[in-house]
């Protein structure tokens, strides 16, 4: 059974599966989290028609929700960059995804963290 926390990935395009995994797990594990309190994973809707975003969705067990430029864009963030902003049109993606796909009230969790290609942040 999954849980009702939602994971927000950013990630380079054609970033593999395990890759993806092993980001998302050194992040759960430093929050004290098991992936089975995490029920989805959200992030940019291009990234979420990928080969390895939604390998590792799937091999986590969690919905995948894909999430326009422009919805990400519209939900304010703690940690913006302007340089996802010029890359994707949005200054965030990993929190605006966990923040927006948790709904309203939802507070971070776990907030961005930065990996080579890979950005996680969690939010319930």
């Amino acid at each position: 059974m999954t849980g009702g926390l939602v994971l927000g990935l950013g990630a380079r395009s054609g970033t593999a599966a395990p890759v993806l995994a092993a980001a998302i797990r050194a992040v759960l594990a430093d929050a004290g989290l098991p992936p089975g309190e995490v029920g989805v994973l959200a992030t940019l809707d291009r990234r979420a028609a990928e080969e390895g975003v939604r390998a590792v969705a799937a091999e986590f067990g969690w919905r995948l929700v894909s999430l326009a430029a422009a919805e990400l864009a519209a939900q304010p963030v703690p940690n913006s960059s302007e340089t996802v902003a010029a890359a994707v049109g949005a200054p965030s993606v990993a929190e605006a995804a966990a923040l927006a796909a948790a709904g309203a009230g939802a507070v971070l969790i776990a907030p961005k963290r930065v990996f080579p290609g890979i950005t996680v942040a969690v939010a319930g």
